[in-house]
């Protein structure tokens, strides 16, 4: 089969990608023991993990859905992005100081101290269901991508019609082939390599559009400057409050990290507090300049589109590889791979890891030093397949800015765990741990239903608020479940 050049630079791209990968995964699990994977023996470095936690946060959803928003919500996205720090420090101050005094592997074992082991495997549940579909919308968004312009592009495989299964299939197993063994220690490591790879896309993208545009620095920020998409106060909708932004990002980032066994494994393998909160701020100021610049980036593309006469395509996931494959040339086209890949796999892969350790510990009731390393690779397998189901049904579904639906998704996912951890850590009330299962499934269903209602009423429709409104309602079902006169102590 001959390759065009363009073809042929994809396919090594992709390859040379992959073998630096692998060759990573080779080199971090040499002399491993059963706690390598669960918790790298606690011995990374915090700038590694906080480096590496920028392209965990920001994935493959950030890296596409962020700059096709800006031609609708213009820059009120960073209204969200300053709640994101708020929701930063309190894990700094308050949750990770109880993940370490506990010293958990998962820190879902801290609702069986404070509750029991319903709460306990409740709140393991949740997390394992809102991280298979949170890994599932990532996941699309990158073999979409790769099965529109690499698996099912003429150019690269001729009369060939290679199926979507396939392309995610193929996704799924190449990051199956460099996690299984070095687990979490490894993935600090390929998170870090793939963060690099990201932000060095994104800085390269946002030089060749204005080059392309013949903008020196100064005419870029003057156009930036005066352009509609960038402007941040925009109250012609409700949902575009600044104030309910900074709310939404605040509880947003303490759900989907610190409330999150995939988010918090990182942290927990530093060997200290300090080091571990000092990767927090880090990673939380730097999250928010790459964020700005992903905006900007999305400024730019949509200004390009404009000023060379390019139809925009209709679904906003599709701007930024659309012109990156047929309109920036090949070298942007490289970069782009590169950038959308690492910032997919960095989110996937730590998602499989923190999947199979939750399962393991969580709801297995296993130690992880008791563990069988075909058990774990079963178990590892198993939610490799889970994705693999989850992905190709989520085709036939998804049909907006992937983003909005993962925000939306994690507010009925997350909500229970939310109300769980906050009732637990600012009551003393000790609960009738038997019946929290019932709260923890009616509330999501009740907020599903209030919405619906509304929104069928044309009253009101709940945005990413929503995961507020549902954590106050499984916090107001757990006080109705106290137990008289009895409160729980803490040491």
């Amino acid at each position: 089969m001959e390759l065009s050049s363009k073809s042929g630079i994809i396919l090594v791209t992709l390859a040379g990608y992959f073998l630096i990968l692998i060759l990573i995964s080779y080199l971090t699990s040499r002399n491993s023991n059963k706690d390598t994977f669960f918790t790298g023996n606690r011995q990374s470095p915090w700038y590694l993990v906080a480096f590496g936690m920028i392209g965990a946060s920001l994935s493959g959803v950030t890296f596409i859905s962020i700059p096709g928003w800006v031609a609708g919500q213009h820059f009120t996205y960073m209204f969200m992005v300053f709640g994101y720090v708020l929701g930063y420090a309190i894990i700094a101050e308050v949750l990770l100081p109880m993940y370490y005094r506990l010293n958990v592997t998962s820190i879902y074992e801290y609702l069986a101290q404070r509750f029991g082991d319903t709460s306990y495997k409740v709140g393991a549940s949740y997390f394992i269901l809102s991280r298979v579909i949170g890994a599932a919308f990532r996941l699309f968004l990158v073999a979409g991508v790769l099965h529109q312009f690499v698996f099912a592009n003429p150019d690269i495989f001729p009369n060939q019609s290679i199926p979507f299964w396939i392309s995610v299939l193929v996704t799924i197993l190449l990051i199956w082939v460099y996690t299984f063994k070095g687990g979490i220690k490894t993935i600090v490591y390929t998170d870090a390599l793939q963060t690099l790879f990201m932000l060095l896309s994104l800085g390269i993208s946002i030089y060749v559009i204005t080059t392309s545009l013949d903008w020196n620095f100064s005419e870029t920020i003057n156009q930036l400057s005066t352009s509609k998409y960038t402007n941040l106060l925009d109250n012609a909708k409700a949902d575009n409050h600044w104030w309910l932004g900074i709310i939404n990002g605040m509880f947003i980032a303490i759900v989907m990290t610190g409330l999150d066994q995939d988010m918090m494994q990182k942290n927990l393998t530093i060997n200290s507090i300090k080091k571990a909160k000092k990767n927090i701020y880090v990673f939380s100021g730097i999250l928010v300049i790459v964020n700005f610049f992903f905006l900007i980036l999305g400024a730019l593309l949509y200004i390009y589109c404009e000023q060379k006469g390019i139809q925009a395509p209709a679904l906003t996931d599709e701007l930024f590889p659309t012109l990156s494959f047929q309109y920036l040339g090949v070298f942007p086209m490289v970069i782009f791979l590169l950038g959308i890949t690492a910032a997919a796999y960095s989110s996937a892969d730590s998602a499989l890891t923190a999947l199979t350790t939750s399962f393991i510990i969580d709801i297995w009731g296993k130690k992880s030093n008791e563990v069988k390393t075909t058990e774990r690779y079963l178990v590892h397998i198993g939610f490799s397949f889970l994705l693999f189901i989850v992905v190709v049904v989520f085709k036939s579904y998804i049909d907006e800015a992937v983003i909005k639906q993962l925000f939306t998704a994690a507010g009925y996912t997350y909500g229970p765990l939310l109300g769980l951890f906050t009732f637990g850590l600012f009551t003393s009330i000790k609960v009738k741990d038997k019946w929290v299962w019932v709260v923890c499934v009616l509330s999501p269903i009740f907020c599903y239903g209030l919405n619906y209602y509304l929104i069928e009423k044309e009253i009101y429709k709940f945005g990413f608020e929503i995961l507020l409104l549902n954590g106050a309602i499984t916090f107001l079902g757990l006080f109705l479940l106290s137990q008289k006169h009895k409160v729980y102590e803490t040491d």
